[in-house]
């Protein structure tokens, strides 16, 4: 994407003048903890779903893409669906237990 995108500025459409520079919004990544930081709490949840049981990891504190990427690998672990967003793991079915050993063998030594 372009560093000039028109979407991302602000409050000004065009200028004529050839020394404006442009104010963006700039998105900050969050870094991410260490996996022995990292202070996970999974649980099950029923509310709002239909009546389907999810699992769901909260606490994660670190970038999207490593949220994404932990999403995926207990995804495959567990052989279900699922989704991961505003910094919370949402997994089908009920796997709380398979998924807390699964975080404590892979590192992630606080979680609940």
């Amino acid at each position: 994407m372009k560093s000039n995108d028109w979407k991302d500025r602000l409050n000004v459409v065009y200028s004529t003048n050839p020394d404006f520079n442009y104010e963006c919004i700039e998105e900050e990544q969050a870094e991410t903890l260490p996996k022995n930081q990292q202070k996970l709490r999974v649980g099950i949840e029923k509310k709002g779903r239909g009546g389907k049981t999810v699992t769901i990891i909260k606490g994660f504190i670190g970038s999207e893409d490593d949220l994404k990427d932990l999403s995926k690998w207990l995804k495959t672990k567990c052989g279900v669906g699922g989704s991961a967003k505003e910094g919370e793991i949402i997994i089908q079915g009920d796997f709380k237990q398979r998924i807390i050993e699964l975080l404590k063998v892979e590192g992630y030594t606080q979680t609940k």
